[in-house]
């Protein structure tokens, strides 16, 4: 009997042992466990009670860059995260998103604030808040301090253009979304206004509300990207070209494109300058983030209410921040190149208008990553194609810029 039961005993332990190795092996085949948007507390004294939100992707490295979301009007940061499509390039290039929250306590529409002062000044309100959850993300996250980026939509692009003019030691590039200049309106009386029918300035005007908003700093300024749909009647068109001329002026660049191309859905682009400022038209849509559901590289999102379905602005947003990992790649010409002539030192400057295409062909530009680059300034000129053209100047043997 006892050796019944002994050998029981060791028969129970030995399955037992399978079992167990059995469960490590099922634990062990099983992936990790996906990163979710996430709640975060404790960011900071927080004095434009906003709620953070986080998202950081599974494998993400140290120092890698981030970018803060900023929701539109009646939405909220899972909405936003959700939708925009920000979530599949976080996943596929390692960048983490941060996205603030408003709650219908602060304004009954969750909207951001972008027309009080308290809430867009430097070191007050929501804006403060929102450089606190940056400052919290790269001491809890090791992000990159030097490529942190802000999008939004709306009263988020509003928000935007407020981050980028109060803290533009903080942020390398923005995106405003169907939003408006910085400081537009500075009450609810005159926000209206400012959305329909719009307010016109002078370059120089729209340029001082933005020095001021920092008053004295002499750093580096964030390159812009702007979104506007021609049909938008909630956010007028008008704004788009009225934040055109304001940051244009901020970042000391001609009001006239250096170049421009058309692109998918009816979208038109100017760029101006060596690429500071971009402006995107979507010919045709209202007021929403553009987005273009599919599982194509150059497609994201989801369409619905203020999400429309035209081009992916978040992908031709994420290129334009550099979150690609790609970086200016080194001058190589193709093999085809064929000589340029070099001005003499007291002849005028060689200027050619002419596609991407013909440019990389004629050797005043080459192409890397679907991409045509000016010789020997490597400025980023826009898709390497033959709808995209470009005005390029020689200023010295095989060395060309942007402009004219």
């Amino acid at each position: 009997m006892r050796r019944s039961s002994s050998l029981l005993t060791r028969l129970a332990g030995v399955a037992a042992g399978v079992v167990l190795a059995a469960a490590a092996v099922l634990v062990a085949a099983l992936p990790a466990q996906a990163a979710t948007l996430t709640q975060v507390t404790g960011f900071g004294s927080n004095p434009g009670n906003l709620a953070m939100y986080a998202y950081r992707p599974d494998g993400l490295p140290a120092n890698a860059p981030a970018v803060v979301l900023l929701h539109g009007c009646t939405q909220n940061a899972s909405t936003y995260f959700t939708n925009s499509g920000w979530q599949k390039y976080a996943d596929q290039w390692k960048f983490a998103l941060i996205v603030p929250q408003q709650p219908s306590a602060n304004n009954a529409n969750s909207c951001f604030n972008w027309f009080e002062t308290g809430d867009t000044a430097r070191g007050q309100g929501e804006a403060l808040s929102v450089k606190q959850m940056v400052d919290y993300a790269k001491s809890t996250y090791s992000v990159d301090g030097s490529r942190v980026f802000v999008s939004g939509l709306s009263g988020g692009g509003a928000m935007s253009a407020v981050m980028l003019a109060t803290y533009p030691d903080v942020f390398a590039a923005g995106s405003v979304i169907a939003g408006l200049p910085y400081r537009c309106a500075t009450s609810m009386t005159n926000a209206f206004t400012c959305m329909n029918p719009g307010v016109d300035k002078t370059p120089a005007q729209w340029g001082d509300l933005v020095r001021n908003a920092y008053a004295g700093y002499t750093g580096k300024r964030p390159r812009v990207a702007i979104w506007h749909g021609t049909s938008d009647t909630t956010v007028a068109p008008l704004n788009a070209a009225e934040s055109r001329d304001q940051w244009t002026n901020v970042l000391g660049v001609s009001q006239t494109p250096t170049s421009t191309a058309s692109l998918p859905a009816g979208t038109s682009l100017e760029v101006y300058g060596s690429d500071q400022v971009r402006l995107y038209r979507v010919s045709g849509m209202g007021h929403g983030t553009p987005v273009d559901p599919g599982s194509a590289t150059d497609q994201c999102g989801t369409a619905g209410a203020y999400f429309l379905d035209t081009i992916c602005s978040t992908y031709r947003d994420a290129l334009f921040f550099g979150l690609d990992g790609g970086g200016t790649p080194n001058p190589t010409p193709t093999a085809t190149a064929s000589p340029t002539p070099t001005p003499s030192p007291t002849s005028a400057p060689v200027c050619v208008t002419a596609s991407n295409y013909a440019h990389v062909t004629a050797g005043r530009a080459y192409q890397s990553g679907g991409y045509a680059y000016a010789l020997g300034s490597n400025q980023r000129m826009g898709l390497y194609n033959t709808f995209y053209t470009s005005t390029l100047k020689q200023t010295g043997p095989s060395y060309w810029v942007i402009g004219c």
